[in-house]
């Protein structure tokens, strides 16, 4: 296992996936066939449409092993008691493993701790947790992910504009990753000029609202680069509503995003396949179960999605398939 008060690195618990899923605690329904795997998976809330994508592809992963899933996801966004309470219930229950998005990298480390000492192994997936023992992590570069994206749209910007950035949760890793990714590429343009960075929790709603009061102190705003899809979303309702232009990025390459790619209101997304994070993460966890091998760390590609590109991403969630795992991880 990975010892992640010496590395630093994100913790995961590994779940298998089934299709069932539910918030607050388990979901008994989903009981586990005779000698079927059962894995617990983990996600951060039910309002942002990632971990939805993030929960079927898990379900989706862990079915094509024979095993089955029980989610669990706070009733309140990114709750952090609440998601301690579902993990003290899942070491009564004792699933083979878990699937863990941590709702905060810093403060689910107990619970991480508390899992390990019930011998329950963790596979962490999407956003890293910054203690305990993991088997994999399952996720993407974000700083390159959020570089690449806004990089993108400052070129079709042709190098020179005003611009301003939507952040996620304040001090959390992923929300940190991607602002640095987005300054990383503002930093390359000399004649880009950043009004301002603020919070919208990566949630849409509070992003509508940053960017009404930002559209009253700035009256020219050329992009807005978004930490994620749901809050762009929210930012392309603004200005509609103000009859502002100005060219919108986000990240995650949800079904939203594709739809306003192609609705012509969305620039781009930058996408590493929260699909794919599920499916990796659930087939990870039923493979150490089975005493198969399991790498340290499994990275997914990134991919700038525009309307150049968009249509393998443009199918119903529920007909996706999660790749071979000799794809990303090797025999």
């Amino acid at each position: 296992m990975i010892d992640f008060k010496r590395k630093g690195l994100a913790v995961a618990i590994l779940a298998t996936v089934g299709m069932a899923g539910c918030a607050g605690g388990g979901d008994e329904s989903d009981a586990a066939g005779e000698g079927r795997e059962t894995i617990a998976v983990f996600t951060k809330n039910q309002t942002n449409p990632f971990f939805e994508v993030v929960r079927t592809g898990a379900a989706r992963g862990a079915a094509d092993m024979g095993a089955d899933v029980v989610q669990y996801i706070p009733t309140r966004p990114d709750n952090i008691p609440e998601q301690m309470s579902q993990i003290e219930d899942v070491v009564v229950r004792r699933p083979d493993a878990i699937v863990f998005t941590p709702v905060d990298t810093q403060a689910m480390v107990p619970g991480v701790e508390q899992v390990n000492a019930a011998g329950i192994p963790v596979v962490n997936i999407t956003d890293p947790v910054l203690g305990g023992d993991i088997v994999s992590f399952v996720g993407c570069d974000e700083v390159t992910l959020a570089r690449d994206t806004g990089r993108y749209v400052l070129e079709r910007l042709g190098g020179a504009g005003n611009v301003v950035i939507l952040e996620g949760v304040g001090g959390s890793v992923n929300s940190n990753n991607r602002v640095s990714g987005f300054m990383a590429a503002v930093e390359e343009f000399p004649d880009v000029t950043l009004l301002a960075s603020q919070p919208g929790n990566f949630q849409r709603l509070q992003a509508l609202q940053v960017m009404e009061n930002l559209l009253q102190t700035y009256p020219e705003i050329d992009a807005v680069l978004a930490a994620n899809d749901s809050m762009a979303m929210g930012a392309i309702e603004a200005l509609e509503a103000a009859n502002r232009p100005a060219l919108v990025v986000g990240l995650n390459g949800t079904q939203e995003a594709i739809d306003a790619i192609k609705a012509g209101t969305l620039l781009a997304s930058g996408d590493c396949d929260g699909f794919n994070h599920g499916c990796l993460g659930a087939m990870a966890a039923v493979r150490h179960v089975r005493n198969l091998p399991v790498p340290d760390e499994i990275l997914i590609p990134i991919t700038v999605v525009d309307e150049t590109n968009y249509q393998p991403l443009d199918i119903p969630l529920e007909e996706r398939m999660c790749p071979a795992w000799e794809t990303f991880a090797g025999e």
